[in-house]
């Protein structure tokens, strides 16, 4: 059931002995032959290259993990189950502008409720050009980051995370929800039920790596806490949140 693949840290840096164990599960080490992408921040702005192939045998893949030299980098392995389809449209991460920034997102899980719930969005953000679960999921994420923002245009960016917690809590209470979300400052995690992140810091650098499931054996990975929001900068956890399980209104529609 697709895996992600996350990197934030203090400098540009390869990770290209992780991100080709990362390319094996696609299809070879694990059952998710159905799409790969990749979308890395370079020079301002991210990056994303993506294919419909199973990722052990994709070249273009490959090549990117050999030379991909990034500071956040947020991946997606997939196995294809909201539509069994493998298109490139269908294919993660997806990227989108909103707020005047350029977003990516990548999620693994079944939240199949949320199509409809997005679909009676009066003013949507932006629209999915594919047909997964997982982008209209994005949309509507956006969507209320965007609402935030209209509502309190002075607010700093620790109301918009509040904001991803708590959508994301009710996202997660219609099925299984875990995903990787950036827009090319913070990387933001949210653990439903299956991330791991493994950090690593020294007295000039930090760094942290957020996977579905850990790609090495006594290296420190520690799982998120059921619905645990984490969120870095420049490989620093800046904000942590595990709310309570509850019921949370859903989006009004404006």
């Amino acid at each position: 059931m697709c895996e992600l693949f996350g990197m934030s840290a203090s400098s540009p840096v390869s990770a290209k002995g992780s991100l080709c164990e990362f390319r094996l599960r696609g299809g070879l080490a694990a059952d998710n032959p159905d799409g790969w992408g990749i979308a890395w921040w370079e020079n301002g702005e991210f990056q994303l290259s993506k294919e419909p192939l199973p990722a052990h045998q994709s070249t273009m893949f490959e090549n990117l993990c050999e030379t991909t030299r990034s500071n956040l980098i947020v991946a997606h392995i997939r196995k294809a189950k909201f539509p069994p389809i493998n298109t490139l449209n269908n294919t993660h991460p997806f990227q989108r502008v909103c707020c005047g920034k350029g977003w990516v997102f990548a999620h693994n899980g079944l939240v199949p409720d949320i199509v409809e719930m997005e679909q009676a969005n009066d003013s949507p953000i932006c629209w999915p050009t594919g047909d997964t679960d997982s982008e209209y999921a994005f949309c509507h994420l956006l969507s209320h980051i965007a609402q935030n923002i209209r509502h309190s245009p002075a607010a700093d960016s620790s109301a918009s995370f509040a904001t991803v917690a708590m959508v994301s809590e009710l996202i997660a209470s219609h099925g299984k929800f875990n995903f990787l979300m950036s827009e090319g400052e913070y990387l933001i995690a949210y653990g439903h039920d299956r991330l791991h992140y493994l950090e690593r810091r020294s007295a000039t650098a930090a760094s942290v790596m957020i996977v579905t499931e850990p790609l090495s054996a006594g290296e420190g990975w520690i799982a998120f806490a059921p619905g645990e929001l984490r969120i870095y900068h420049s490989g620093r956890l800046v904000e942590q949140n595990q709310p309570p399980r509850t019921s949370i209104p859903e989006q009004a529609n404006t």
